[in-house]
């Protein structure tokens, strides 16, 4: 390995070691008890390393939320070039955010932790910039709806309405399973949340034009 290589590949080692020192202290402390210093500790770096990939923590955590947004992306998009009829790509794509949550924990966490925030954590060009992330996700969503043939279900204007909908119902059945010890106790998680998952697929693809959902 010459010495540029060795170099590009110390710098991505550094880069990894301090967003797994933040990622780890975001779930554990919340970002207004994490300050740059913390993450340097726990990095073993020092506080002006980090300064020289990032230039605060909210661009660290924003750089966080983006690498799991682009993992949840990778494996949305991988569900819909699978699937040739838009109801079985749909349940493809319920389940891939299924096991995202489950195989990536950390990604999810940090995602619904800044999903449920009750302020404005990122300034407004990391919010813009996160959000894009986001909306590139429901477009394959969109695009799944829009092969739906409009006579048998929906239009071109209800489909960003609908694909919100059903986004929105995946993430808030995924959040029921905190409570799986409890409420959830004597429920086949994984059973319950396609069962949802179906509910809202077939309501959303049997609608006509002048239905409302």
């Amino acid at each position: 390995m010459g010495l540029k290589e060795r170099r590009k590949r110390e710098k991505e080692l550094r880069r990894k070691q301090i967003l797994d020192a933040a990622r780890a202290l975001l779930l554990k402390r919340g970002i207004s008890s994490t300050s740059m210093n913390r993450i340097a500790r726990d990095a073993e770096l020092s506080v002006g390393t980090l300064y020289i990939y990032f230039k605060n923590k909210e661009d660290l955590y924003a750089e966080l939320q983006e690498e799991g947004l682009n993992l949840l992306y990778d494996k949305v998009k991988e569900a819909k070039e699978r699937g040739n009829d838009p109801q079985d790509t749909l349940r493809d794509i319920a389940i891939a955010y299924l096991d995202f949550s489950e195989e990536n924990r950390n990604y999810f966490d940090i995602i619904n932790y800044f999903l449920s925030a009750p302020e404005i954590i990122f300034p407004p060009h990391l919010k813009s910039r996160i959000d894009l992330q986001g909306k590139r996700i429901l477009s394959l969503i969109e695009e799944v709806l829009g092969d739906i043939d409009p006579v048998r279900g929906i239009s071109e204007g209800l489909v960003k309405r609908y694909a919100i909908i059903l986004w929105s119902s995946l993430h808030g059945m995924l959040q029921l399973r905190k409570l799986k010890n409890t409420i959830l106790k004597d429920q086949d998680f994984r059973e319950l949340y396609l069962s949802s998952a179906m509910l809202t697929i077939s309501s959303i693809t049997a609608k006509k034009e002048d239905d409302v959902l």
